[in-house]
């Protein structure tokens, strides 16, 4: 049998809260608070991965440690959930993957898109378009 995945949820809330060193109420509370939410198995059990237990215990230790409470605990898991989700962009653009240097513009809506080096984003047709000018009258 191969062994769980590190994000895939196993772990009944018991044994959860007992391999996060704490009591299971605890961790009904950080979903309620949105701090852990685990997924749901059919019956709408709770299901913890060992993602979601090593999460439990940076709750601990940030909170017994640091003396940081849970609404600051929450605000450092957003900048950390925040700051990886750029990271990943950041990589996606730069091309980080072994690809050659790629080449960054904006298009007409502002956005940010890659181009080959020396192409030019095209622009929204104008065809068709009516252009009215008067000249001024000072």
């Amino acid at each position: 049998m191969t062994p769980p995945r590190y994000g895939q949820p196993v772990f009944l809330i018991s044994e959860a809260a007992a391999r996060a060193g704490m009591h299971a109420q605890t961790l009904r509370t950080y979903d309620r608070l949105g701090l852990v939410v685990p997924q749901r198995a059919a019956g709408r059990g709770r299901r913890y991965s060992e993602r979601d237990v090593d999460k439990l215990r940076e709750i601990q230790r940030l909170s017994q440690e640091e003396g940081i409470n849970l609404a600051g605990i929450a605000r450092i898991f957003d900048l950390v959930e925040e700051n990886e989700q750029l990271r990943d962009r950041l990589e996606q653009l730069l091309g980080l993957t072994g690809q050659r240097p790629r080449v960054f513009t904006a298009s007409p809506s502002g956005d940010i898109v890659a181009t080959k080096p020396g192409a030019r984003v095209r622009r929204a047709s104008t065809a068709g378009a009516l252009v009215v000018w008067r000249p001024s009258r000072d």
